[in-house]
């Protein structure tokens, strides 16, 4: 408490709190005085019986209602969530919430949200958080920088764990490729030029700024800083790939670059820094070049050491350093890299590189962004996003997806001869980018992809039953079916240990777009939180089946006292204009944003239209 006066001041300070279901279960008053243009601070204890604990399945949320009152008016007030939650993290078993061990799995993601860039709108990111939460994403990892307090409240709210990252370099550059991601020459801007000055003072804001956030579990104090020779170097540079890195060494020890040993002394810093301000969280940090940090005391600052891309070093730096606890701070997709997690008690979690495709590290023109993500940039799911939910999901569930293969004995037809050249071989491994399509040419060989967490699943073509009943291949995850084409309806049939019916997909060949259909009810209801009303559009053809492979474009035409903000298809080859009225889809479909204006007070009126496409229109309202 700050007094600003001349004069002493006694004051009343008055703390309530409420439980989840707004209830007041306990209330204190205590008096202090506060000398002229001084400072005071007060202890304070309210006792809780059997709280309702914090967790990701039921984030109880209390809050903490504060005033100070001289005199009988009230001067200042607060009013804070917070809660009940134990983290417990250990070196051989991992980490446990709530006294309950469990396997973190978490994904990487940007600020960024496609076509709106970094306006940060709560009604987006909770759709956005939702899908993720769908998928069975239990863990956010904000990479590498804080995001607006608004996005801790969705996850506080949502039952998220977080890490909260702060940097991704300190005090030297590191690489920025300027002609796309690992191509041409690099610039070496960045932060850098004021890290010594404001390093410790900004960590010190973020922790302040978010230190009340009950999903946020560990503070990272760096993401990759560590990168062999990008830009410390160290003489153990110069030994062999089977040391432990999974990354280019570019080139062995470099005497003339920074000495790697400064990693140590940064990041007690650092951490210095994290633990004066919040004792109760657990220092992070992503390390990149693990062989070359353990030759330093980085690793030794932090509470809990993040491995990036670095799980052949789980095993072997468990037994080497049996205090230190380890987890995957930043991973490949793969299944390989999960069962380094599931198969390694001591290993706590993972986070996927990435969880939502996010505008930057493009490759070369014309790519505007990084397409790793289990979501678009429109916040849709991919497929790779459904193989990762058969990974994660504890609810049944069931995709199918499709691609070309290379047939040995292709039918009698030029065309379907000439693509065959340039498909995958049959004998590689089932992808887990699979699409959701189901038009080809008459007799083409097309491999069938399913991802389900059921342990059994068939496949039905037209209502006849292809083949036998598969059971789950454990070496890939993916269920395979190799047929050729056939128009109509494909199907996926996930079944339990009893064989009884458990999940179901299915995809239709469809014929060309007839129209527009707007995903949800004809009267959207804008959210008064941030005035954002979201809309999704699928084109569909004659028989009403989702057309996927059409890529029309839209513009929308508004009436009313609202504003487009945007369309995104999630297209991350799409270079045109994101800020007209018009926008082509994406494998049939996208997402509209729009937003009232202060002045809006009834409804709107907004139509999608396309040539020789059937229109739609849809009335927007406040709730």
């Amino acid at each position: 408490m700050l007094n600003q006066s001349n004069a002493v001041e006694e004051i009343e300070v008055e703390t309530e709190l409420f439980d989840p279901s707004g209830k007041s279960i306990n209330k204190k008053l205590t008096k202090t005085k506060i000398n002229a243009s001084g400072k005071n601070a007060i202890e304070l204890v309210l006792k809780v019986n059997d709280p309702a604990l914090w967790s990701i399945n039921s984030p109880n949320l209390y809050v903490l209602k504060t005033k100070l009152i001289s005199e009988g008016k009230i001067l200042d007030q607060s009013e804070i969530k917070t809660g009940f939650r134990k983290f417990t993290f250990d070196p051989d078993k991992g980490f446990a919430l709530n006294g309950q061990w469990m396997k973190v799995k978490g994904v990487c993601i940007h600020h960024d949200a496609g076509v709106l860039g970094s306006e940060l709108y709560p009604t987006v990111w909770r759709r956005r958080l939702m899908k993720l939460k769908e998928i069975g994403v239990n863990a956010i990892r904000t990479s590498h920088n804080p995001q607006g307090s608004s996005f801790y409240d969705l996850c506080d709210e949502l039952g998220f764990l977080v890490i909260n990252e702060a940097y991704d370099e300190w005090e030297f550059p590191k690489r920025k490729w300027l002609d796309g991601w690992n191509e041409g020459v690099p610039g070496f801007q960045g932060s850098t030029d004021f890290f010594e000055e404001w390093g410790e003072k900004d960590l010190e804001d973020m922790v302040k700024r978010d230190r009340n956030h009950m999903s946020i579990f560990a503070w990272s104090i760096g993401n990759e800083v560590d990168y062999p020779n990008d830009p410390y170097s160290h003489p153990i540079l110069d030994g062999k790939k089977d040391g432990g890195f999974t990354q280019a060494i570019y080139g062995g020890f470099k005497q003339d670059a920074p000495d790697a040993n400064r990693l140590g002394a940064i990041s007690k810093k650092l951490a210095t820094v994290v633990r004066k301000f919040d004792p109760s969280r657990p220092v992070t940090a992503g390390l990149a070049g693990v062989a070359m940090s353990n030759e330093t005391e980085y690793p030794e600052a932090l509470d809990i050491a993040g491995y990036n891309y670095t799980e052949s070093k789980y095993q072997e730096d468990h037994i080497k350093y049996p205090k230190r606890v380890i987890y995957g701070s930043e991973n490949r997709h793969d299944l390989e890299a999960w069962k380094a997690v599931t198969e390694n008690e001591h290993i706590f979690g993972q986070f996927l590189w990435t969880g939502i495709d996010y505008l930057g590290e493009s490759r070369k023109w014309p790519t505007r962004g990084f397409y790793s993500g289990l979501m678009d940039f429109a916040g849709f799911i991919k497929p790779r996003g459904y193989f990762r939910q058969s990974l994660w999901s504890q609810k049944p569930m069931a995709y199918l997806g499709t691609y070309p293969i290379k047939d040995e004995n292709p039918v009698d037809d030029k065309w379907i001869q000439q693509k065959n050249k340039f498909s995958p071989d049959p004998s590689g491994a089932p992808w887990m980018d699979a699409w959701p399509n189901w038009n080809y040419e008459n007799g083409q060989l097309i491999r069938v992809v399913g991802y389900s967490n059921s342990p059994k699943a068939f496949l039905k073509l037209n209502g006849e039953q292809i083949g036998d009943i598969k059971n789950y291949d454990s070496k890939t995850g993916i269920y395979m079916w190799d047929i050729p084409f056939k128009a109509g309806k494909l199907e996926i049939i996930g079944l339990d240990v009893n064989g009884d019916k458990v999940s179901q997909d299915e995809i239709t060949t469809s014929g060309p777009a007839k129209s527009i259909n707007i995903t949800g009810p004809s009267v959207i209801e804008i959210n008064k939180e941030d005035g954002i009303a979201q809309i999704e559009l699928q084109l569909l053809d004659q028989e009403g089946n989702a057309v996927f492979l059409s890529e029309s474009e839209i513009s929308c035409q508004i009436i009313g006292d609202v504003r487009l903000l945007g369309m995104e298809a999630g297209n991350n080859t799409d270079m045109s204009d994101y800020t007209d009225n018009k926008q082509r889809v994406f494998h049939g479909k996208m997402i509209v944003y729009l937003q009232a204006n202060p002045n809006f007070k009834d409804t709107a009126f907004v139509k999608f239209s396309s040539p020789w496409i059937e229109s739609a229109e849809v009335e927007i309202k406040f709730k």
